[in-house]
């Protein structure tokens, strides 16, 4: 009976070990990235709001890589999807920011908000949005092209389904209707595509949410988070594709992640930022113009951590 007991505090400290070592090892191998506005964040509003950028920056691919992925050549890093997730008292809330949004960017006049993360990074990003919304931006999460590949290719690919074919030669897509395994490239066109969408820019941040909800489910399983080993494979091959703020800490880092999970259970809000036109002509181009009084007052729900009363979408949106 005394060994059997041992035997099992030996087995729980020895698992509890390789858990903790799974964790680290793969936090450490996060990325950092500075965030903080140059002109200091806006005061703190209630809750905990995580900027979540997927950038375009092919700087860590070889030429092959781009080629295989459908990346383009293009220089520099812009930001093909902007996100708020906004955690609190009560469900979490995913916000989609449309990246063509016509918004004042601080410094630089009026522009589309990706150029934002273009001219400035992160920070300017992070101010753009602030300045916009009236939301303070406490944490940081950013995916590259490779890294995004990467890590649905590590945890096996993501199940989808889709309620048309997709061709899409600019991603580099051909996909049938119907529910499907997506790989990391596949995804990728998946989730970048948008000139063969009936709604553009507004139809793409729809499937991001859909696919980084999916993905999230898929990466919080019990045979990935209870599996040291599957945990580190599966955390190093995150870690190796995303940064955080430099100020963020690992349980801010988890909570946000925690809060996609729990979108990804069909809870919570999956929402974006209301649109009067998106068709708006402008000195940048085509661009998307919000409902001013409705994004107030969602931006006004979020800043104070109330229950939104507006609609949120229908399943599948």
């Amino acid at each position: 009976m005394r060994n059997g007991i041992l035997l099992a505090l030996a087995l729980a400290v020895g698992y509890g070990g390789a858990e903790a070592w799974a964790v680290k090892s793969s936090w450490d191998a996060v990325g950092r990235v500075a965030t903080t506005p140059a002109a200091g964040h806006v005061a703190a509003t209630a809750g905990h709001n995580t900027l979540m950028v997927g950038s375009d920056a092919r700087s860590d691919l070889t030429p092959a890589q781009r080629e295989a992925l459908g990346t383009g050549t293009a220089e520099g890093a812009r930001t093909d999807t902007i996100m708020v997730l906004h955690t609190g008292s009560g469900d979490p809330t995913l916000l989609s920011i449309p990246r063509d949004s016509y918004v004042e960017i601080p410094g630089h006049g009026m522009n589309k908000i990706n150029a934002a993360f273009s001219i400035g990074g992160a920070p300017l990003l992070a101010e753009t949005v602030e300045k916009a919304t009236g939301l303070r931006i406490d944490g940081y999460v950013e995916i590259g092209f490779g890294g995004f590949a990467h890590l649905v290719d590590a945890v096996g690919g993501v199940r989808m389904c889709l309620p048309a074919p997709i061709n899409d030669e600019k991603a580099h897509i051909d996909l049938p209707a119907g529910c499907q395994i997506l790989d990391g490239k596949n995804a990728l066109g998946y989730v970048r595509m948008r000139y063969s969408d009936p709604e553009g820019d507004l139809g793409r941040v729809k499937r991001q949410r859909q696919f980084l909800s999916a993905l999230m489910g898929k990466v919080a399983t019990p045979g990935t988070v209870l599996l040291p080993w599957a945990l580190h494979s599966v955390g190093t091959s995150a870690a190796s594709a995303v940064a955080v703020g430099q100020e963020d800490t690992i349980s801010e880092t988890a909570s946000a992640f925690l809060g996609l999970r729990t979108i990804s259970q069909g809870k919570g809000h999956s929402v974006t930022v209301p649109v009067a036109n998106a068709g708006l002509q402008t000195p940048a181009g085509l661009a998307v113009e919000w409902d001013a009084a409705a994004a107030s007052q969602l931006f006004e729900q979020l800043r104070s951590d109330s229950a939104l009363t507006t609609p949120s979408p229908t399943p599948g949106t």
